[in-house]
């Protein structure tokens, strides 16, 4: 009988094992797509950047307003946003704004991107409008930056390097700067 107790206790034992590889399985496979804390990350960013950035206020934003939430992500809703945290200027005459968008895990990140990209307003401030714009993405999560080029540029590689480079595609913009008054705004 002895026999036959150590033969179960040794299956109970292997039992557990594979159970604990299982959970350690899975639970790596989701961290590596949502649990990167935005607001974590955004500091740890800003402190490997090396650029003196005015004073940011970094927030996370609720998701229950679907304008709030299209007014820092340019998306038409927010159905595929899990979770959202901006970054800007305390006083709104810079043009600096750092987005992160934690995405669903059924979301389409590149369709999700290329709306971000092509729906980005570079002039969202009064008076003065950025002049790059960096998205890319890891796993799930989507990141922007869009401001001045000596600030969005240095934040961007920090982001890049947080994530060891380990990026989806990236896009750019420049700022479009030929501007026409209308003519009534045309002193002659």
């Amino acid at each position: 009988m002895k026999k036959g107790s150590i033969i179960i206790l040794i299956i109970a034992i292997l039992v557990i094992i594979a159970g604990v590889a299982i959970y350690m399985i899975t639970n790596q496979n989701s961290t590596n797509n949502s649990s990167i804390n935005l607001k974590t990350m955004i500091d740890t960013i800003y402190k490997n950047s090396n650029v003196e950035l005015p004073s940011l206020e970094t927030q996370k934003i609720g998701l229950s307003d679907n304008n709030v939430v299209s007014s820092y992500t340019f998306l038409s809703n927010n159905d595929n946003v899990e979770e959202l945290v901006v970054s800007e200027p305390v006083m709104s005459s810079q043009a600096y704004s750092l987005v992160a968008i934690k995405l669903k895990n059924n979301a389409n990140i590149e369709q999700v991107k290329q709306e971000i990209y092509d729906n980005v307003d570079m002039n969202k401030w009064i008076c003065v409008s950025a002049e790059k714009f960096y998205i890319t993405n890891h796993n799930n999560v989507i990141f922007y930056v869009m401001s001045y080029e000596d600030w969005a540029k240095p934040v961007y590689d920090s982001f890049k390097k947080y994530v060891n480079n380990e990026v989806g595609k990236e896009l750019e913009k420049s700022e479009n700067s030929d501007y026409e008054l209308p003519p009534e705004m045309i002193v002659q």
